[in-house]
Parts: structure tokens; C-alpha cells; sequence
């Protein structure tokens, strides 16, 4: 398959180094085709690896991953294009956190508690198949469910069924055997507002290798 991923940074570049390895060809875009970061990548991660600009990465994906940092995602959507994402599954990893203040980051008032990131990008892109999921956990996390022992949990929402099925296959790639779908995309407020719980317990256990678990 190819995909596009969307960021250069360690989520977008771990993400992408799986895929590779499972056999997919992925490109990197940024907002340059020259990106010092995602050329890097490009020479560590082999023959089926590319970079280009984000409206290139886009327009290659036949699936997106959007890796970019949350306040920067509305903006790089832009640059990707809306007739390269039309159609397309886009799986939104990213979350509406502010770092303007330093450690811990918060959440952006007008992406939280009514409202979501995810939401924001499908109002913005209509046409594109928003999937929220793989946001509450590390990237390492992301792409091996067998980094936490025993059995714990990754959540997905999306207003398109077919996507969620597709995604699901997906994230079976990564090792998740039974994801839990959480409706629509206003779940993508709940997941979202996870972060300050996470970012707490990271510090709690000084390490970022830890997930959730719903008990029944």
C-alpha cells in the first residue's frame, strides 16, 4: 500500500519506519521537499521510503497518517490539500496541545470539551474520512501493542464505518487485537482529553511505556 505520512517528528518518523518494515511504501512531507529531517529518515529507512512536500505526501497516500503536532495539524491540512485528502482515509494521531507555556503543555480551549481536533479537521475537510486513533499512548507504543505486557487498549472513532474497518486492520498491523470503537467523532473529545491524565502518569512512573486497560 502506499501511504503518506504528514510530520518529521519522532511519531511520524517511528510510524513510518514500521510501515517500511512491513513492506509498504511511505512518503514523509513536510512543509518543503528539502526537509533536513525527513531526508534523514529517507536514508535510514531504505528504498521504499520518499519525502516530499505535505500536498505530495497527500496526493501519494492511498492512507494518511497525521503525525504533526496539534496546534500546527488545521494549518498543515491546508498545505496537503483538499482535493489530495478527498476520499482518503486520514488516521489523526495528533492532539490539540499548547506548549507556549512550557511543561506540561494544555489543551487549546477551542479544541477541547465541546469541540476536538479531530472533529475540527473533518468540518474543515468534509470530504475526507477522519479516523481519530493511536493518540493516547507513545509512538514506540503505537506501532507494538507487546512494548505493554498483558492485555490493554487503543480507541478509535470516526464518523465512516468503512474507514474504521480499514483501520482496525491497520492497527492489527501494529499488534492490536481488539480496539475499541468508540462511536462517532465527538469520541475524539474524550481520547483528546486524555492527555493530561497521560502526561501526569508519565511522570508518575518515568516512563512512557504504560497504557490504558478498560476493565468489565
Amino acid at each position: 500500500m502506499k501511504i503518506g505520512i504528514l510530520g518529521t517528528g519522532m511519531v511520524g518518523s517511528t510510524i513510518g519506519s514500521k510501515l517500511i518494515a512491513l513492506g509498504h511504501d511511505v512518503m514523509m512531507g513536510s512543509r518543503t521537499s528539502t526537509n533536513e529531517k525527513a531526508a534523514a529518515w529517507v536514508k535510514s529507512a531504505g528504498a521504499k521510503s520518499s519525502a516530499g512536500t505535505f500536498a505530495e505526501a497527500a496526493a501519494f497516500g492511498e492512507v494518511i497518517f497525521n503525525c504533526t503536532k496539534g496546534d500546527a495539524t488545521l494549518d498543515v491540512m491546508k498545505l496537503a490539500g483538499e482535493k489530495n485528502l478527498a476520499g482518503k482515509i486520514l488516521l489523526d494521531i495528533s492532539n490539540p496541545l499548547d506548549f507556549s507555556k512550557g511543561m506540561p503543555p494544555f489543551l487549546i480551549p477551542s479544541l477541547s470539551n465541546t469541540n476536538s481536533l479531530g472533529e475540527e479537521i473533518q468540518k474543515q475537510f468534509p470530504a475526507t474520512k477522519v479516523v481519530k486513533t493511536l493518540n493516547t499512548m507513545n509512538c514506540n507504543l503505537m506501532v507494538d501493542a507487546s512494548l505493554v505486557a498483558g492485555e490493554h487498549d487503543v480507541f478509535l472513532c470516526g464518523n465512516d464505518d468503512g474507514a474504521k474497518q480499514k483501520v482496525k486492520e491497520i492497527l492489527g498491523w501494529f499488534g492490536w487485537k481488539n480496539p475499541i470503537d468508540i462511536g462517532d467523532l465527538t469520541g475524539a473529545r474524550a481520547t483528546e482529553m486524555m492527555l493530561p491524565i497521560w502526561l501526569k502518569l508519565w511522570g508518575v512512573n518515568q516512563t512512557p511505556n504504560f497504557n490504558f486497560k478498560i476493565v468489565k
